[in-house]
């Protein structure tokens, strides 16, 4: 979503497509994934690629929250395997007594919030 994004923002602001430029959005995806990771603990980054296509830079900054309701669909799409595994297990959300948070994703501040609202407020184990 973030590259889709930087892409229109790089046609908006240069007037140049790179949706078909494999070599372009490696670049664009490279950076635009540094700075999910830098906005799982800061609230504001900025993406920067040199030269990103015909030697036009591409520069933009990014906040959390822009971030956040760029994913929102995709962060939501986390909570229903939780509640087929709880199902599936026969036990109920307060039956848990710890949720432990394993993977990339899981430290991403919203996907977090969205966990820990499911389960009545519960402290995450990260």
């Amino acid at each position: 979503k973030l590259v889709e994004y930087c892409c229109a923002e790089f046609l908006r602001k240069k007037g140049i497509d790179i949706r078909g430029n494999p070599r372009s959005l490696r670049r664009l995806r490279t950076q635009c994934e540094r700075a999910k990771r830098v906005l799982s603990s800061a609230n504001q980054t900025t993406i920067e690629v040199d030269a990103l296509d015909a030697n036009e830079d591409f520069n933009c900054t990014i906040t959390r929250a822009k971030f956040e309701e760029l994913c929102m669909s995709m962060f939501k799409e986390c909570i229903p395997p939780v509640e087929k595994v709880l199902k599936d297990s026969g036990i109920s959300k307060n039956q848990i007594h710890e949720v432990v948070l394993v993977g990339g994703s899981t430290r991403i501040p919203k996907v977090q919030e969205l966990l820990r609202d499911y389960f009545n407020g519960k402290e995450l184990n990260k």
